[in-house]
């Protein structure tokens, strides 16, 4: 948390007992909604801080590069630290289940949009939507 501190000191911010709330949950769980992350945070046992405290330190967080979103499917975006490897979302359209790969599974893809529309792809936003082997028609 030391980092983080310095990291928002940098950028004019403090690390406030909800961030770095907000920071551990996201650190518990993985990936997580808004929802799940104020679940985890009321979980905690510290005080309560409301869904919208929460929306915000999740932006603020995501503008400094703490944390990263993407839309795994038609509801809220899903959460993530950035402390570690950039990967591709798999998601299952049957039973939900949600996969990750490394970033490089998707090189050839990205290559290729370059080439022909000159396009900078970035991937670590990606979610693929699909079926897993269990459920695959």
């Amino acid at each position: 948390m030391t980092d983080l501190a310095a990291v928002l000191r940098a950028h004019g911010r403090r690390l406030t007992p909800q961030r770095r709330r907000i920071v551990e949950a996201l650190t518990h769980l993985g990936h997580a909604t808004p929802d799940g992350v104020a679940a985890q945070v009321a979980a905690d046992g510290g005080p309560s801080v409301p869904l919208s405290t929460i929306y915000r330190g999740l932006e603020a967080l995501e503008s400094l590069g703490v944390v990263s979103h993407t839309h795994l499917d038609h509801r809220a975006p899903t959460y993530h630290l950035t402390g570690h490897a950039d990967h591709v979302h798999l998601v299952c359209r049957g039973c939900g289940t949600i996969d990750e790969v490394p970033a490089s599974a998707a090189t050839e893809f990205v290559a290729r949009i370059s080439a022909s529309r000159g396009f900078t792809a970035d991937v670590t936003h990606l979610a693929v939507h699909g079926w897993c082997a269990r459920c695959r028609p």
